[in-house]
């Protein structure tokens, strides 16, 4: 017991005499425990480089850069939103639909919403098998009435259980899955009159 006092008494005065400098007064450096941290490599604004072609340190900004906090121009496009905060009914003008752009839409429903939503949209993906029964189907009438932007902020921040996916996948690709998503809905409840008089004899539909 004698020697724990004595280690104590050890630790007390040591740490006292450590505290004490504190504030104090010399003209010798400080003590740099992790250098690495007061001497990193670094490069200021404005000074030369040879790393880069043009020999600046300073670099452009990325096309279509945003500063942090700011609203994006178009709400449309990246919040669903329409002029007065309604969402939005259809596809941003920015976009174009077309087969290409469904066929984007095609390939990303697959990653990302496949796999709970199921191939037809009809809430029977791979995940039911493992327990996950509460995936909505898309040809529900209440989803089918949603409007467009809806669907996209539903993409981007998730709803319930399922999370969001603005970090995965970029808004011109989530507009794409909307896309794709009505596509789907409109396979499943499409009529003989929804069929272009050109192609009906291709069905054998008179």
């Amino acid at each position: 017991m004698r020697y724990v006092y004595l280690a104590t008494f050890f630790v007390v005065v040591l740490t006292v005499g450590i505290l004490g400098f504190r504030g104090s007064i010399s003209s010798r450096p400080p003590l740099e425990v992790f250098p690495d941290m007061d001497r990193q490599p670094k490069l200021r604004p404005q000074e030369s480089s040879a790393f880069f072609a043009d020999g600046r340190v300073d670099r452009p900004l990325p096309a279509g850069v945003v500063a942090r906090g700011d609203l994006r121009a178009d709400a449309a496009l990246y919040q669903g939103r329409a002029g007065a905060g309604e969402w939005t009914r259809g596809v941003p003008a920015a976009l174009t639909v077309d087969a290409r752009f469904l066929q984007r839409g095609r390939e990303r429903y697959a990653i990302s919403c496949a796999p709970c939503h199921g191939a037809l949209g009809d809430g029977n993906g791979i995940t039911k098998a493992y327990g996950m029964g509460a995936t909505p189907t898309f040809h529900d009438d209440r989803i089918r009435a949603m409007a467009e932007g809806e669907l996209f902020n539903t993409i981007t921040n998730g709803k319930g259980t399922m999370m969001g996916y603005a970090d995965k996948v970029v808004p011109e690709d989530r507009w794409a899955i909307v896309a794709y998503v009505r596509a789907l809905q409109r396979a499943q409840h499409g009529s003989v009159a929804d069929v272009p008089a050109a192609h009906k004899a291709e069905l054998g539909i008179q």
